[in-house]
């Protein structure tokens, strides 16, 4: 992902007719906004959705397969790390095959390994299948960044970005509650034959939305690895990095110590935890919305700001009592601003990792993905350690881990740029 490449099936060529010809005519391969990104978006929240959509019924996966609602949590780690493994392949492969090539085939392969998912037996077969499932869905998120960055015009980019990467979070939200309200009214398999049917349908919106033409060199797969392994020299990328792997990790752990832990009167409320996930929500309009504003901030030190912002509402989650049906407005408050904080820390490390990589902005947006996985990977392990005390212990952790985040942004924002290739 080391250069702007696209599909290889033929040269861009200008387009023609009106106002829009003469637009492009002028910067060859510019695609159009809106139609892009929303189409992106909307595929983005179905592929990154299925991590999530595990959470509110890992008490069903336990049930079904005989085991625990902790043990069935494999399944979350399973996919994280199929996820992660698979940005490492993903990125690489499309700079030589092409991005559309690459979205187009993973969706449809992603669509057969869920719709797999749905009929699995027992819980070994369950955790097999939610690797190869992540494995495939990987093959979107790097790509879709590409292409971004290949054929959305410079100077809307950053927006572009953001609206992208929220949608990606915003998967962490609309994905349980999908999961959740389908599972109560038919069964949790149900879940994944209409994922599978979704991620089929977004295959076919995207292979009419996306332009597979080539618009620059090919990069060597070698020289993509080559180049990841430069990237990891330098000081500040790697505090970056550091930062990255604590912030889907306290999200999912969050999350899940909800479903494991939450506190009593709505731990195990169905309609409770419901509002819960539905009310951040708006957090996740309201960042991208607000990009405009917080874009003369450094992203390294808007990351630290997000992440002790996310950092200091989780420590109010972990000292107040939260027991009666009256706390719930509160904690809905408290995730919103939770969500907010993170939905900032998102977008602003993608911002920060890619101007400290240089020519080599591909390759940190590789490792960028793949560290955050890993890192969503960790947050089941880290709520099911922590469950036991209940949910202030979990967003105590969460609160620390964040802290930390912030400590490791704030120092890479003091260190100097180094942007050769």
């Amino acid at each position: 992902m080391t250069t702007l490449a696209g599909d290889r099936s033929r040269p861009l060529a200008p387009a023609r007719g009106g106002a829009r010809g003469s637009r492009h005519r002028a910067a060859p391969g510019v695609v159009r906004f809106g139609p892009t990104v929303a189409a992106l978006c909307l595929v983005g929240v179905v592929v990154v959705g299925q991590l999530y959509t595990a959470l509110p019924l890992l008490g069903r996966f336990g049930h079904s397969w005989t085991t625990t609602a902790g043990s069935a949590g494999a399944t979350v780690t399973a996919f994280s790390l199929g996820y992660a493994f698979g940005f490492l392949l993903s990125g690489p492969v499309s700079d030589r095959i092409g991005r559309r090539r690459v979205i187009l085939a993973g969706l449809i392969a992603t669509s057969v390994a869920t719709a797999l998912f749905a009929g699995a037996p027992n819980e070994p077969a369950g955790v097999t299948l939610r690797a190869l499932q992540g494995m495939c869905a990987a093959s979107f998120a790097p790509p879709a960044l590409a292409y971004l960055a290949d054929r959305i015009e410079p100077n809307r980019r950053v927006a572009a970005t953001t609206w992208l990467t929220s949608s990606f979070l915003a998967a962490g939200v609309l994905g349980q509650v999908f999961a959740q309200t389908v599972a109560e009214n038919l069964d949790w398999r149900t879940v994944y034959w209409i994922s599978a049917v979704l991620l089929a349908g977004g295959a076919a919106l995207l292979a009419l939305v996306l332009d597979g033409r080539q618009i620059g060199p090919v990069a060597s797969t070698a020289a993509v690895y080559r180049a990841m392994g430069r990237l990891l020299t330098r000081p500040a990328l790697m505090l970056l990095l550091a930062t990255t792997a604590t912030v889907l990790c306290g999200f999912v752990a969050l999350y899940a110590g909800l479903q494991l832990a939450g506190p009593s009167g709505i731990a195990g409320a169905p309609h409770k935890l419901l509002e819960l996930r539905a009310g951040a929500l708006p957090a996740m309009v309201a960042i991208p919305l607000s990009a405009a504003l917080t874009a003369r901030i450094d992203p390294a030190r808007r990351v630290c700001l997000a992440l002790t912002a996310a950092g200091a509402v989780s420590l109010v989650m972990a000292l107040l009592d939260l027991g009666d049906d009256l706390s719930l407005p509160v904690l809905v408050m408290l995730l919103l601003g939770f969500v907010a904080g993170i939905a900032m820390a998102v977008p602003s490390l993608v911002q920060a990792i890619g101007a400290r990589s240089g020519a080599a902005r591909g390759a940190g947006v590789a490792l960028y993905t793949f560290v955050l996985f890993i890192g969503a990977s960790l947050g089941p392990a880290l709520a099911s350690a922590t469950a036991g005390h209940g949910f202030a212990a979990v967003a105590g952790c969460v609160g620390a881990l964040s802290a930390c985040g912030a400590v490791l942004a704030g120092v890479a924002a003091r260190l100097p740029v180094r942007t050769e290739g």
